[in-house]
């Protein structure tokens, strides 16, 4: 089986707010220290070369389990890890007294940015997932330091992650493709879902050459607190097909349904 974890250590939380940086310090907040990621991280990768387990960890956001996990991999240990685009988007530089940037783990420093880029570039990070979590404007409406953590991921991941990571020069498309689709495939035993005459059509069309700005209000999901609100990202969809089935198309575009 396929161990996947949150790696959190709540005995080093203590009622951390936001990452343990610069911006909790000026803002009076208490700081969510990078150890209550990494040291689980360490422990676990030590019971995974004692007993041989499929080990995964999800949402990395340090750069101390970066090294770990490319440390594991070097060692040839069944050892995998996925990040977050909010996490490769923004540092805690970033933030703002708003629920939207409130999300477990937190948005780190530039240093742990800089390490999280670099794995998705070298392969490190072979997973990129949205860990999308829908609140209530109310649950999310009460500033930084009140509002529960989680936000919503799936309807700016590709464009996020286009905009900063390909058009940013780390990787390309082609890599964009593999870490959000077709490496969760392989990594859960599921064939790739290639695009083949005969076969169910499981796709996206996109427009990479077109700009938005993130506007929640627009979003289908009813949970529409996001980091992202504002930015201009590239990469608009234009319709959506599931086993063979037109689902979704933009208002401005018609599609044949087959």
């Amino acid at each position: 089986a396929l161990v996947c974890v949150h790696c959190e250590d709540d005995s080093l939380l203590q009622g951390g707010v936001v990452h343990a940086g610069a911006w909790a310090k000026a803002q009076g907040l208490p700081g969510i220290a990078s150890a209550s990621e990494w040291q689980p991280i360490a422990r676990d990768i030590a019971l995974a070369a004692e007993t041989g387990a499929r080990y995964h960890v999800c949402h990395v956001s340090t750069k101390e389990g970066v090294a770990l996990v490319r440390g594991a991999k070097a060692r040839g240990l069944k050892v995998s890890c996925e990040t977050a685009p909010h996490y490769l988007y923004f540092c805690d530089e970033d933030l703002r007294d708003d629920g939207r940037f409130r999300m477990n783990p937190p948005i780190r420093s530039r240093a742990d940015q800089e390490a999280l880029l670099a794995g998705v570039a070298d392969g490190t990070i072979e997973v990129i997932a949205t860990d999308h979590a829908p609140h209530s404007a109310e649950e999310k409406g009460r500033g930084i330091a009140g509002s529960l953590m989680g936000v919503v991921g799936l309807e700016t991941a590709l464009a996020a992650c286009y905009t900063k990571l390909v058009l940013g020069g780390y990787i390309t498309l082609e890599t964009l493709v593999r870490r959000m689709a077709t490496a969760p495939r392989r990594l859960v035993g599921q064939p790739d879902n290639a695009i083949a005459v005969g076969a169910p059509l499981d796709a996206v069309a996109v427009n990479f050459t077109q700009s938005d700005v993130v506007d929640p209000d627009t979003f289908l999901s009813l949970g529409r607190s996001t980091p992202f609100a504002g930015e201009k990202l590239y990469g608009r969809p234009l319709a959506t097909w599931a086993a063979g089935q037109l689902v979704w198309q933009a208002p401005e575009h018609q599609w044949p349904a087959r």
